[in-house]
């Protein structure tokens, strides 16, 4: 048995090695043949090494998942310099707040942390003239427990601990479950402050879908992206969690990786039965992004996830946000442009340019299908 998880570890760190080098490497963009490219400023740095096809000049609206909020803003500075006549405007949200504006047909595309339900798919026909919404896997990333508690930097909690934490079943920081994961940590006699979403979110959609897979039935209720659990405060938006955390002592809550790195905020490690507690990096993160599969079908390129990962250095909360786009029967006046700044943002040199905010890389074999999707959108 150890020798074959041990094999195991080392495929699966081989195929991250693969998706973390990408973070290195130079790339051609998009797979149309234009000459238009951005030109000088480090905001069109990664678009400078694409092709880009701009199409129509105008306005390109998204909404939805704040998970993305930091690589949209890195995408639209790059993409803007080297399409001057397209402005895109991407407002967060959250992920449902997208979703729903999508099918009211008020935004070319959405962002969503979890994959579209049977329900909104049926209701995307409605604005999807002749087709339907399809989930585009664009951003990847992880979802940190990010604490403040003075003079503790090396927090450690598992899947069962964690989920009675969010739950209110766990008050003290000084709990005998804390304590038996942290020996030597000068833990607190102090009430937990515990942060959550406020508004309906896919970030906590995968992180209750890993309490769900390892908690041991501490965590009752299904995976949702609306808070279920008990008692606790909220913030909306990964911004509002993160500013909460950075403010309040002995406080816990959950943010992207990226937000964590931009407030400065500490992340737990995570106690999944591999031989070490696993760090909240882009690379370990990698490790279990390297083993998802596409569920999705009829061109729907929808991920599973492997929350329960044991894998050696695998991050088990790990997320994949979409962009929504209908694969037939998008609005004439934007679709070309939809499909060009999509093109950009699947590209390597796209996926290159967030590497640095905390995310992980698409995997190649999911990103060629992306771009065999975005080129058939109609």
């Amino acid at each position: 048995m150890k020798l074959q998880r041990n094999g195991r570890s080392k495929a699966l760190a081989i195929g991250a090695m693969a998706l973390v080098s990408s973070l290195s490497l130079a790339a051609c963009g998009s797979d149309d043949n234009s000459d238009t490219k951005a030109s000088g400023g480090s905001s069109g740095s990664a678009a400078a090494s694409a092709a880009v096809n701009c199409g129509k000049n105008g306005t390109l609206l998204g909404a939805g998942s704040t998970a993305q909020a930091n690589a949209m803003d890195v995408w639209k500075a790059s993409f803007g310099a080297a399409c001057s006549g397209i402005t895109v405007n991407y407002s967060g949200g959250g992920s449902g707040a997208g979703v729903q504006q999508f099918n009211q047909g008020k935004v070319a595309f959405a962002g969503t942390d979890f994959a579209l339900k049977p329900a909104d798919v049926d209701a995307s026909k409605a604005v999807c003239t002749g087709g339907k919404a399809i989930d585009l896997p664009m951003v990847a990333g992880l979802v940190s427990l990010v604490y403040n508690i003075d003079g503790v930097d090396n927090l450690v909690l598992d899947g069962p601990t964690a989920a009675k934490i969010f739950d209110s079943q766990i008050t003290k920081w000084n709990d005998p479950a804390i304590v038996a994961l942290n020996p030597g940590a000068k833990l607190p006699d102090a009430d937990i402050a515990s942060f959550h979403r406020s508004d309906d979110s896919g970030t906590t959609y995968n992180l209750t879908s890993y309490f769900a897979k390892t908690s041991g039935g501490a965590w009752t209720a299904e995976p949702s992206k609306a808070w279920k659990g008990k008692n606790g405060q909220s913030a909306n938006g990964s911004a509002g969690v993160s500013a909460q955390i950075k403010q309040v002592k002995n406080s816990i809550g959950y943010a992207e990786l990226s937000f964590a790195q931009l407030n400065n905020l500490k992340s737990a490690k995570i106690s999944t039965g591999a031989a070490q507690p696993v760090e909240a990096t882009a690379a370990n993160a990698a490790l279990t992004l390297a083993s998802s599969t596409i569920s999705g079908t009829d061109g729907d390129l929808a991920l599973t996830l492997d929350y329960g990962t044991k894998a050696d250095n695998a991050y088990p909360i790990v997320l994949v946000t979409y962009e929504i786009a209908c694969d037939k029967g998008n609005k004439a006046e934007t679709l070309d442009t939809l499909k060009s700044f999509l093109n950009y943002t699947i590209s390597d040199a796209a996926q290159k340019s967030i590497g640095d905010k905390g995310y992980v890389p698409m995997p190649a074999a999911i990103g060629d299908k992306v771009k065999a999707a975005v080129g058939a959108l109609a």
